[in-house]
């Protein structure tokens, strides 16, 4: 049964808040205290606890396997949208094209703000898209999301354990994700893919986690809770970890 109505505002509301968000986003920076604009942020639709936030994508998660979803109308809010948008997550996920964080999670537009790319790591690029994410939009959940048979660190246990060299740019993606794959085949591990996996999430969390000064600042607040996943293809089911 769909009972998700996350976003109850009528459309008159909904566009009140996106002119008051415009006003501050990218003009003078953010919304200063006391301001009308600080004001109508306070009420914003994604002003909820991290905890909230996780429990929803989880719940979400569960329609998803569950061949339960309810987000299939999407013209619902769609004039409301163009106002302004207010999502209660950030996904960092693999670019990999069986990998669609709205879907898996069974959240409509708007609601998610996704960056992908191949390998799910945080370069300078992906933290700034973030950085907006946190403090412009007021996202209070990040989640890094890895996946099973994920060819991006297949090909980096390829480079450190084969010497494998690769085409073009790929090289420095690799690079990128050395850092938690190395460790994990440090450990012998009886899957090293699998292993690789989760140890390249769990070193981008920390990465996340660390980032100043945004997003170290509004962890340390208790504002933003950054957590990794791993998504299963075959079952459609995403374990927190």
């Amino acid at each position: 049964m769909c009972e998700i109505d996350h976003y109850a505002l009528s459309r008159r509301g909904l566009l009140g808040l996106g002119a008051a968000a415009a006003t501050t986003a990218f003009a003078g920076g953010f919304a200063l205290p006391g301001s009308a604009a600080a004001e109508q942020a306070t009420s914003a639709p994604n002003d909820i606890s991290p905890e909230d936030a996780l429990a929803r994508l989880v719940e979400g998660n569960s329609r998803y396997v569950a061949n339960a979803g309810c987000n299939g109308d999407f013209s619902v809010g769609r004039a409301a949208r163009a106002g302004a948008q207010y999502p209660f997550a950030g996904i960092l996920s693999c670019a990999d094209s069986r990998v669609a964080p709205e879907l898996l999670f069974d959240q409509g537009p708007g609601e998610l703000f996704v960056m992908r790319v191949a390998g799910n790591f945080v370069d300078i690029s992906g933290l700034a898209s973030i950085e907006y994410g946190v403090a412009v939009l007021g996202i209070p959940l990040l989640v890094v999301m890895g996946h099973t048979n994920c060819g991006a660190v297949s090909a980096t246990i390829r480079v450190v354990e084969e010497g494998t060299e690769l085409p073009g740019h790929l090289p420095e993606l690799v690079g990128m994700l050395k850092p938690g794959v190395e460790a994990a085949l440090a450990d012998k591990p009886a899957d090293p893919l699998a292993a690789a996996t989760r140890a390249n999430v769990l070193h981008n969390v920390e990465k996340l986690k660390a980032a100043g000064p945004i997003v170290a600042e509004a962890v340390a607040g208790g504002k933003v809770r950054v957590v990794g996943a791993l998504y299963d293809i075959a079952t459609g089911k995403v374990e927190v970890i």
